[in-house]
């Protein structure tokens, strides 16, 4: 099928994930390790997730915090020809973006601008590489999970810094999140809406 675009301009398109040294985001059984579970890093991902007004994930990767049950979400999915409401979930939308473009799923989840954060997994990150308007990346340094799950389509043999960079995103100040750990977040922030890519559907 021809990828069809379409203009994301009402929305601030944000991304979220904490990586391993080697890019991993998951261990080679595709879960989120305890190493890679960090105060810092946790309390920043809630406060950001709490801003935000809308929230899009894969089906395994919702973020199980407190406030989940609260927040406004697309689940990308395969198992609804478009768009369905979650029967599970009253605050979430089923979204299969084969049948159904990025906007048409926002307007059905009630969200016409704002901010949406993009969770993961892999595949939905790789979606939106050329969307974000900012791409928060936070890293254990220490950590490593030979034979993993890389966060982004083209890891490992490309660095997540270099995947970022080769789609238009320049990399932030970053700030520590776990000094006895040296976890830290960067913003990776696109230098113009101007220049963002409309989203192309699959």
């Amino acid at each position: 099928m021809a990828a069809r675009a379409h203009d994301m301009r009402a929305h601030d398109i944000e991304g979220y994930v904490i990586v391993s040294a080697d890019g991993m985001l998951a261990n080679a059984d595709h879960i989120m390790p305890d190493a890679l579970k960090f105060e810092g890093d946790k309390r920043f991902f809630a406060s950001a997730l709490d801003r935000v007004d809308l929230i899009v994930h894969g089906r395994n990767s919702h973020e199980h915090q407190p406030n989940s049950p609260l927040r406004r979400r697309l689940v990308l999915t395969r198992a609804v020809s478009a768009l369905a409401r979650d029967p599970s979930n009253p605050k979430a939308v089923l979204w299969n973006p084969q049948g159904a473009p990025f906007e048409d799923a926002c307007d059905f989840s009630g969200v016409r601008s704002g901010t949406v954060a993009i969770i993961g997994g892999p595949g939905v990150f790789g979606m939106f590489l050329d969307c974000y308007d900012t791409f928060f990346l936070s890293q254990a340094p220490r950590v490593r999970l030979p034979g993993g799950e890389g966060c982004f389509p083209g890891v490992p043999e490309h660095s997540p810094q270099h995947i970022l960079s080769a789609h238009g995103l320049a990399a932030g100040e970053s700030l520590m999140l776990d000094c006895e750990e040296a976890v830290n977040v960067t913003p990776w922030r696109r230098a113009s809406r101007c220049d963002r890519a409309v989203y192309a559907s699959p």
